[in-house]
Protein backbone atom coordinates (compact mmCIF):
# COMPACT_ATOMS: atom_id res chain seq x y z
CA UNK A 1 0.00 0.00 0.00
CA UNK A 2 1.02 3.65 -0.68
CA UNK A 3 1.37 5.98 2.33
CA UNK A 4 -1.20 8.96 1.35
CA UNK A 5 -0.71 12.46 3.17
CA UNK A 6 -3.97 12.05 4.60
CA UNK A 7 -3.27 8.73 6.38
CA UNK A 8 -2.83 8.44 10.04
CA UNK A 9 -0.55 5.75 11.99
CA UNK A 10 -2.41 4.97 14.93
CA UNK A 11 0.37 3.19 17.73
CA UNK A 12 -1.70 1.14 20.09
CA UNK A 13 0.14 0.52 23.54
CA UNK A 14 3.72 0.86 23.07
CA UNK A 15 4.47 1.03 26.50
CA UNK A 16 6.74 -0.80 29.38
CA UNK A 17 4.42 -3.34 30.44
CA UNK A 18 3.70 -5.03 27.63
CA UNK A 19 7.11 -5.56 26.69
CA UNK A 20 9.62 -7.82 28.16
CA UNK A 21 10.08 -7.43 31.61
CA UNK A 22 6.79 -5.78 32.59
CA UNK A 23 3.81 -6.97 34.06
CA UNK A 24 1.69 -8.18 30.88
CA UNK A 25 4.90 -8.81 29.12
CA UNK A 26 3.70 -9.79 25.16
CA UNK A 27 6.25 -11.59 23.66
CA UNK A 28 8.77 -10.32 21.42
CA UNK A 29 6.69 -7.21 22.29
CA UNK A 30 9.52 -4.77 22.43
CA UNK A 31 10.37 -6.04 18.51
CA UNK A 32 7.29 -3.34 17.16
CA UNK A 33 9.70 -0.51 18.17
CA UNK A 34 11.94 -0.12 14.95
CA UNK A 35 9.24 -0.95 12.79
CA UNK A 36 7.09 1.59 14.65
CA UNK A 37 9.45 4.05 14.50
CA UNK A 38 10.22 3.45 10.27
CA UNK A 39 6.51 3.75 10.03
CA UNK A 40 5.90 7.19 12.16
CA UNK A 41 8.89 8.46 9.77
CA UNK A 42 6.47 7.91 6.88
CA UNK A 43 3.72 9.66 7.77
CA UNK A 44 2.36 12.91 8.25
CA UNK A 45 0.41 12.26 11.30
CA UNK A 46 0.75 10.08 14.40
CA UNK A 47 -1.43 9.49 17.28
CA UNK A 48 -0.92 7.21 20.31
CA UNK A 49 -2.44 5.29 22.32
CA UNK A 50 -1.67 4.47 26.15
CA UNK A 51 -3.29 2.32 29.00
CA UNK A 52 -4.04 4.22 31.72
CA UNK A 53 -5.86 2.45 34.78
CA UNK A 54 -5.85 3.83 38.24
CA UNK A 55 -4.72 1.47 40.91
CA UNK A 56 -7.11 -1.27 41.91
CA UNK A 57 -8.85 -1.36 38.29
CA UNK A 58 -11.71 -3.70 38.16
CA UNK A 59 -10.24 -5.64 35.26
CA UNK A 60 -6.96 -6.45 37.83
CA UNK A 61 -7.39 -10.32 39.15
CA UNK A 62 -6.44 -8.32 42.40
CA UNK A 63 -9.60 -6.54 42.26
CA UNK A 64 -11.36 -9.57 42.84
CA UNK A 65 -10.24 -11.94 45.81
CA UNK A 66 -9.75 -15.72 44.43
CA UNK A 67 -9.65 -14.70 40.84
CA UNK A 68 -6.72 -15.90 38.98
CA UNK A 69 -5.36 -13.54 35.97
CA UNK A 70 -6.53 -14.73 32.44
CA UNK A 71 -9.97 -15.81 33.93
CA UNK A 72 -13.16 -14.47 33.11
CA UNK A 73 -15.88 -12.16 35.39
CA UNK A 74 -18.81 -11.12 34.45
CA UNK A 75 -19.34 -7.38 34.66
CA UNK A 76 -22.18 -4.83 33.86
CA UNK A 77 -20.66 -4.48 30.46
CA UNK A 78 -20.23 -8.10 29.70
CA UNK A 79 -17.72 -10.55 30.06
CA UNK A 80 -14.49 -9.73 31.41
CA UNK A 81 -10.89 -11.13 31.21
CA UNK A 82 -9.19 -10.53 34.57
CA UNK A 83 -5.55 -9.40 34.10
CA UNK A 84 -2.28 -8.89 36.31
CA UNK A 85 -2.25 -5.28 37.82
CA UNK A 86 -0.35 -3.44 34.72
CA UNK A 87 -0.48 0.49 33.48
CA UNK A 88 -0.89 2.29 36.55
CA UNK A 89 -0.81 6.10 36.46
CA UNK A 90 2.20 7.66 36.38
CA UNK A 91 4.30 4.58 36.83
CA UNK A 92 7.16 3.23 34.80
CA UNK A 93 5.17 0.30 33.74
CA UNK A 94 2.62 2.90 31.98
CA UNK A 95 5.13 4.82 30.41
CA UNK A 96 5.73 4.57 26.80
CA UNK A 97 8.89 2.17 25.47
CA UNK A 98 12.08 4.42 25.82
CA UNK A 99 13.08 3.80 22.47
CA UNK A 100 9.70 4.49 20.60
CA UNK A 101 9.79 7.45 18.79
CA UNK A 102 7.26 9.87 20.12
CA UNK A 103 8.35 13.60 19.13
CA UNK A 104 6.35 13.55 16.20
CA UNK A 105 2.89 12.60 17.86
CA UNK A 106 -0.10 14.79 17.54
CA UNK A 107 -2.46 13.24 20.47
CA UNK A 108 -2.38 10.81 23.00
CA UNK A 109 -5.14 8.58 23.59
CA UNK A 110 -5.33 7.45 27.04
CA UNK A 111 -7.61 4.37 27.80
CA UNK A 112 -8.70 2.39 30.98
CA UNK A 113 -8.63 5.42 33.60
CA UNK A 114 -12.42 4.58 34.33
CA UNK A 115 -12.25 2.15 37.55
CA UNK A 116 -14.91 0.42 37.07
CA UNK A 117 -14.71 -0.49 33.13
CA UNK A 118 -11.97 -1.60 30.68
CA UNK A 119 -11.06 -0.23 27.45
CA UNK A 120 -8.86 -2.43 25.02
CA UNK A 121 -10.08 -0.19 21.63
CA UNK A 122 -8.76 3.35 21.01
CA UNK A 123 -11.60 3.88 19.83
CA UNK A 124 -14.85 3.25 23.06
CA UNK A 125 -14.28 1.72 26.13
CA UNK A 126 -15.21 -2.00 26.84
CA UNK A 127 -19.14 -1.23 27.02
CA UNK A 128 -18.99 -0.63 23.39
CA UNK A 129 -21.02 2.87 24.08
CA UNK A 130 -18.71 5.01 25.83
CA UNK A 131 -16.27 6.76 23.25
CA UNK A 132 -12.72 7.47 24.08
CA UNK A 133 -13.24 10.91 21.23
CA UNK A 134 -10.59 9.35 18.72
CA UNK A 135 -12.95 9.41 16.03
CA UNK A 136 -14.32 12.86 16.48
CA UNK A 137 -10.97 14.33 16.25
CA UNK A 138 -10.28 12.35 12.98
CA UNK A 139 -12.89 13.09 11.49
CA UNK A 140 -12.52 16.93 12.61
CA UNK A 141 -8.89 16.59 10.85
CA UNK A 142 -10.32 14.78 7.87
CA UNK A 143 -8.29 11.69 8.15
CA UNK A 144 -9.65 8.72 7.16
CA UNK A 145 -7.41 5.70 6.67
CA UNK A 146 -6.21 4.34 9.37
CA UNK A 147 -2.42 2.20 9.77
CA UNK A 148 -2.66 0.79 12.66
CA UNK A 149 0.39 -1.25 14.67
CA UNK A 150 1.57 -1.88 18.24
CA UNK A 151 0.40 -4.38 21.35
CA UNK A 152 -1.23 -6.60 20.80
CA UNK A 153 -2.83 -7.60 17.77
CA UNK A 154 -5.36 -10.14 19.45
CA UNK A 155 -6.85 -7.50 21.88
CA UNK A 156 -6.59 -3.90 21.44
CA UNK A 157 -5.05 -3.59 17.87
CA UNK A 158 -7.77 -6.21 17.26
CA UNK A 159 -11.14 -4.13 18.99
CA UNK A 160 -9.23 -0.93 17.61
CA UNK A 161 -9.80 -2.01 14.06
CA UNK A 162 -13.14 -3.41 14.03
CA UNK A 163 -14.24 -0.36 15.61
CA UNK A 164 -12.38 1.89 13.27
CA UNK A 165 -14.49 -0.54 10.39
CA UNK A 166 -17.57 0.00 12.40
CA UNK A 167 -17.53 3.78 12.37
CA UNK A 168 -16.47 4.01 8.63
CA UNK A 169 -12.55 4.52 8.44
CA UNK A 170 -10.32 2.56 5.47
CA UNK A 171 -7.80 0.28 8.27
CA UNK A 172 -5.33 -1.19 8.03
CA UNK A 173 -3.16 -3.50 10.11
CA UNK A 174 0.34 -3.58 10.21
CA UNK A 175 1.31 -7.03 11.15
CA UNK A 176 5.14 -7.19 11.37
CA UNK A 177 4.69 -3.62 13.80
CA UNK A 178 2.09 -6.05 16.02
CA UNK A 179 2.36 -9.01 18.62
CA UNK A 180 -0.23 -11.07 20.21
CA UNK A 181 -0.87 -12.75 23.41
CA UNK A 182 -2.68 -15.70 21.98
CA UNK A 183 -4.46 -17.37 24.85
CA UNK A 184 -7.02 -20.09 23.49
CA UNK A 185 -6.51 -19.16 20.20
CA UNK A 186 -7.27 -15.47 20.68
CA UNK A 187 -4.70 -14.23 17.62
CA UNK A 188 -6.12 -16.64 14.95
CA UNK A 189 -9.82 -15.71 16.57
CA UNK A 190 -8.85 -12.15 16.03
CA UNK A 191 -7.63 -12.52 12.33
CA UNK A 192 -10.43 -13.94 11.14
CA UNK A 193 -12.92 -11.00 12.71
CA UNK A 194 -10.50 -8.19 11.33
CA UNK A 195 -10.30 -9.75 7.80
CA UNK A 196 -14.52 -10.52 8.12
CA UNK A 197 -14.68 -6.64 8.76
CA UNK A 198 -12.76 -5.20 5.89
CA UNK A 199 -9.37 -4.22 7.54
CA UNK A 200 -6.49 -4.65 5.77
CA UNK A 201 -3.57 -7.13 6.81
CA UNK A 202 0.05 -6.27 5.84
CA UNK A 203 2.89 -8.04 6.52
CA UNK A 204 4.58 -4.71 6.43
CA UNK A 205 4.56 -1.15 3.95
CA UNK A 206 7.87 -1.15 1.58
Amino acid sequence: MKIERDDLLLVIDVQNDFCPGGALAVADGDAVVPVVNRLAGRFDHVVLTQDWHPAGHSSFATSHPGAAAFSTVSMPYGPQMLWPDHCIQGTPGAAFHPQLATDRTELVIRKGFRAAIDSYSAFFENDRQTPTGLAGYLRERGLTRIVMAGLATDYCVHYSALDARRLGFETAVVLSGCRAIDLAGSLASATAAMQAAGVVLVDDIA
